[in-house]
């Protein structure tokens, strides 16, 4: 007579992460809230100057623009240098992995002990690992340069990806404007609102409360607001 086995379940053994490199977290939320607040103080400096409606809208378009070009030209220029330098390095790995496979395998291995492998599995996870070149490189350019060599950022994704973010949160102050508006009070009350919003998303993603990260953007965003504001209405008195 054959015993049944029941199938037990496997247990789950991974759990998932959130990205927490700022790949694509930091030029997005960098991106909004730069040109939501920027924006917005522009538009509040030239309102506090005097200026009608169509000359604040005139102006905020401007600084949209301007900024969202200046966001991505930055953005493109600071990806790059940090692609080629990583590139860079990872040519000099590989030279060294050719030219003195010893050195750099006990270079690995002395890393695994540092880790807390016991010597001789070190050395041996070492060399297995130091047997494929490719691997080699692979293992040595995470260990030491704490990158992932087959994952290297795109210049052209994070200037595009920044100038996108920027121009959306730059046209949030405008709205109001495009539609007629002859003060900043609908400008203030829809940037408040996209302050709180964007940064009460980006408080849930971080695992922040809501209210915390909404009200902090409020706070800085109006801080900015109505430093420029007060600037231009000086000007602006001065001026008269």
């Amino acid at each position: 007579m054959t015993a049944e086995v029941a199938e037990q379940p496997v247990p789950e053994l991974h759990h998932s992460h959130r990205d927490v490199t700022g790949g694509w977290l930091r030029p997005a939320t960098f991106g909004v809230m730069d040109g939501l607040v920027s924006n917005f103080a522009l538009v509040a400096g030239v309102v506090g100057g005097g200026a009608s409606g169509r000359v604040v809208l005139v102006t905020g378009l401007a600084g949209l623009v301007a900024g969202a070009c200046s966001m991505a030209s930055g953005e493109f220029t600071s990806v790059s240098s940090q692609t080629e330098l990583i590139k860079a390095e990872i040519a000099v790995e590989q030279r060294e992995l050719e030219i003195h496979p010893k050195e750099e395998e006990r270079e690995l291995a002395l890393m695994y002990e540092a880790k807390g492998l016991r010597p001789e599995l070190a050395a041996e996870v070492a060399r297995e690992l130091t047997a494929n070149p490719k691997v080699a490189l692979d293992v040595h350019v995470r260990e030491e340069l704490g990158v992932d060599p087959n994952d290297l950022p795109s210049p052209w994704t994070a200037a595009g990806s920044s100038f996108a973010a920027f121009a959306i949160g730059a046209l949030i102050p405008l709205i109001p404007f495009v539609f007629g508006a002859g003060s900043v009070l609908p400008a203030l009350l829809l940037s408040a609102l996209g302050l709180v919003v964007t940064g009460g998303i980006v408080g849930k993603i971080t695992a922040r409360p809501f209210w915390y990260g909404g009200g902090r953007q409020l706070l800085l965003g109006s801080l900015s607001a109505a430093v420029t504001f007060a600037i231009g209405l000086a000007v602006g008195t001065g001026l008269s």
